[in-house]
């Protein structure tokens, strides 16, 4: 299972386009509702004003297995019990939609854009504070929409010994009640599977009652208010369901009753001296006794649903995993733990897998140099077998392994989580994040790993960028040689100008693929210990495409690379070179074929680049502004022909040949905006 593309049962016909249901999340500020919809928000949300006015709104579209939710995300509600301004324009808004009734078509405020009237009420609870927002819940029932209710911040509930019976709170309700903890994704894969659940139901479904009317001695009271909701001209003008307008005609002295003596002054003289009689009869007022009978049947829930002390049956090594892996502060430090274990497994692992075995490969063949036209054949045969061993033994196994690891325990999913709204930032979802870091000791199984987590734009999108990443062999290539002319400052800089394209790149493709990515449900599984059948079949599963796909183009790569050299294509090469290396780059024309042959592996092109400018002392043939642009170049120019392999199958021909373009074009792009600041600084000095 991948961290990013969770499993849903299909329970029926799937909701997407115009069976699409809206859900929009209710609560309280606080209530964890904004961390709920950004856990689940696409990489881009659309932001208005409700009406024009007030506080805006958030909606995105949210993918559910195969089915799909507009989510909305509205402005706070403390309650509709004498609501402000900003309140009663949410209150329109889930009564209407844009679609406002006869009584309100001669406002000021109307609204501007489409805004569909939500079909499911995601009603987002405190759990430490259960009690107030029960009141709440309360007040939204006669809006007769169809509620789930997410009971969030549980981990705080427990840590305060506060235990919660969620079965009878949802049979007390009268909706599904989920357990969550927001801010960690905890319950949310649930949550939203229930959601489309309960969408699905309430096409076939009739109106829901209401559950909770007030006590009979207030109902007795309002007979000639609930007589008034019931005519036909009243009911048409409003369009309100009438319990809530029954409940807000009796209750407030505000917008409905106002709107009612604008247009209807008969019924509203009616209104007046049945309130008149209520407040006589009764020993509060009655919009006073209306919200005290609502307080006490909050508490009397409270009360039947909750008890202290309960013992939390979360092991206690659980909590502090899920601390360190899924807190919104500490969840940054577990995250760069990941971080810093697949880093050792680039340089230190990796390198030391490398050392072992295919640097003697190298050393075991490099005696053998021939001649003769099939034995250079044979010799280039042989340095792709090479190559595609230095790709699968010391990378793409113990990274593989590292990855398959990482999400049987369940740790992926949660590193996922942390970094999604950082990665929104590229387009992307979270789950990208260790193949990117993957992407630093070898581009394939960087590619491999994406497949694995990310489909459609998201694929391609991630797959382009992680070519720009620097493979161990091209970040050799700048410690080696940066660090010898440049020193230590010098190769920072060059590091640190990756995240820059990077993040400018990313811009790009958002213009070329601006398609929004639906937001997605990362679920956070239970930890689990994996076992190593698991571990070898995920790996083989995830690898074994790698010697039918890369094997042939590294063979042929070389073979081609082999024969260019053997009938004295150089000069040739360096010539048609010449507008890329001498003109645009500053650099000496030797150096076109080390460039064309760092297609086939990175390292080849330092050694080459020696061999081409007849010294292993760099300085005494090029200049700092020389080295400099040279290492831009190579860090951003198309990684190898083993990478553009994997392209191929991931993404087809055309985005293939894209990323050659794009990486090349990216690289004389950056390597001359680093030249001309140089040599202009140069000059001056």
């Amino acid at each position: 299972m991948s961290p990013s593309v969770p499993t849903f049962p299909l329970l029926g016909p799937t909701l997407r386009g115009s069976r699409r249901p809206r859900v929009a999340i209710v609560g309280r500020n606080g209530s964890g509702k904004h961390s709920i919809f950004h856990a689940a928000a696409s990489t881009r949300t659309h932001h208005e004003r409700l009406a024009g006015i007030g506080p805006a709104y958030e909606e995105c579209l949210v993918e559910v297995g195969v089915d799909q939710i507009s989510l909305v995300a509205l402005p706070a509600i403390e309650g509709f019990h004498a609501p402000d301004e900003d309140e009663r324009v949410t209150l329109k808004y889930l009564l209407w939609g844009d679609r406002w009734p006869a009584i309100a078509h001669h406002e000021a405020h109307l609204p501007a854009t489409a805004f569909a009237a939500p079909d499911v009420l995601l009603m987002v609870m405190d759990a430490t504070a259960l009690e107030r927002d029960l009141e709440l819940a309360l007040e939204l029932m006669p809006l007769g929409r169809p509620m789930v209710f997410a009971l969030n911040r549980m981990d705080e509930a427990r840590a305060k010994r506060r235990f919660i019976n969620v079965r009878a709170l949802a049979a007390k309700l009268g909706g599904p009640v989920v357990p969550t903890v927001a801010h960690m994704g905890i319950g949310l894969a649930e949550l939203f599977t229930t959601l489309t659940r309960v969408a699905r139901e309430t096409r076939k479904a009739p109106p829901v009652p209401w559950a909770h009317p007030p006590s009979p001695h207030i109902v007795a009271q309002w007979g000639p208010m609930a007589e008034i909701a019931r005519e036909p001209e009243v009911a048409a003008a409003f369009a309100v369901p009438e319990a809530l307008l029954t409940l807000q005609l009796a209750e407030n002295e505000d917008y409905f009753a106002q709107e009612l003596r604008a247009h209807f002054p008969d019924a509203h003289a009616i209104l007046v001296a049945a309130r008149a009689q209520a407040d006589a009869a009764l020993p509060r007022p009655l919009a006073e006794e209306i919200h005290a009978d609502r307080h006490h049947q909050a508490a009397v829930l409270f009360e039947a649903v909750t008890r202290p002390g309960q013992e939390d049956a979360t092991p206690r090594w659980q909590r502090w995993a899920d601390d360190l892996f899924l807190h919104p502060h500490w969840g940054f430090v577990g995250t760069l733990v990941i971080f810093a274990m697949v880093l050792f497994f680039v340089f230190e692992v990796s390198a030391f897998l490398d050392g072992l075995t295919v640097a003697r490969l190298i050393a075991w063949a490099e005696p053998w140099q021939p001649t003769d036209l099939m034995g250079v054949l044979a010799r280039a045969v042989l340095d792709g077998v090479i190559g595609l061993a230095g790709i699968v033994i010391p990378y793409m196994i113990p990274l593989v392994m590292l990855l398959v690891v990482l999400e049987e325990s369940g740790i992926m999913h949660r590193v996922a989580f942390v970094v999604d709204r950082g990665f929104h930032q590229l387009g992307l979802h979270g789950g990208v994040a260790l193949p990117f870091l993957m992407g630093l000791g070898c581009n394939v199984p960087a590619l491999a790993a994406t497949a694995a987590v990310t489909r459609g734009r998201d694929r391609t999108v991630a797959s382009l960028l992680i070519t720009f990443l620097p493979c161990s062999a091209r970040s050799a290539i700048l410690l080696a040689v940066g660090g010898k002319y440049l020193g230590g400052l010098g190769v920072f800089a060059l590091f640190m100008l990756i995240p820059v394209v990077v993040s400018l790149v990313g811009k790009l493709l958002q213009r070329r693929y601006p398609e929004t990515t639906p937001g997605i449900i990362q679920e956070i599984p239970d930890y689990a210990l994996p076992t190593l059948r698991q571990v070898l079949a995920s790996t083989w599963d995830r690898s074994r495409d790698i010697v039918t796909i890369v094997l042939p183009l590294l063979v042929a790569g070389s073979v081609v690379l082999a024969l260019l050299d053997r009938y004295g294509a150089d000069a040739w090469i360096n010539l048609t070179l010449t507008p890329i290396t001498s003109w645009w780059l500053g650099l000496p024309v030797a150096l076109g074929v080390p460039i064309l042959f760092g297609v086939l592996r990175k390292e080849l092109s330092l050694l080459m680049v020696f061999q081409a400018l007849g010294t292993q002392e760099l300085s005494s043939v090029l200049d700092t502004t020389q080295i400099v642009t040279f290492l831009v170049f190579l860090t951003f120019y198309v990684p190898c022909v083993s990478t553009f392999a994997m392209m191929l199958k991931l993404l087809g021909p055309r985005d293939a040949y894209y990323s050659v373009a794009l990486s090349i074009g990216v690289a004389l792009v950056v390597a001359l905006a680093v030249r001309w600041p140089l040599e202009l600084v140069g000059w001056l000095v």
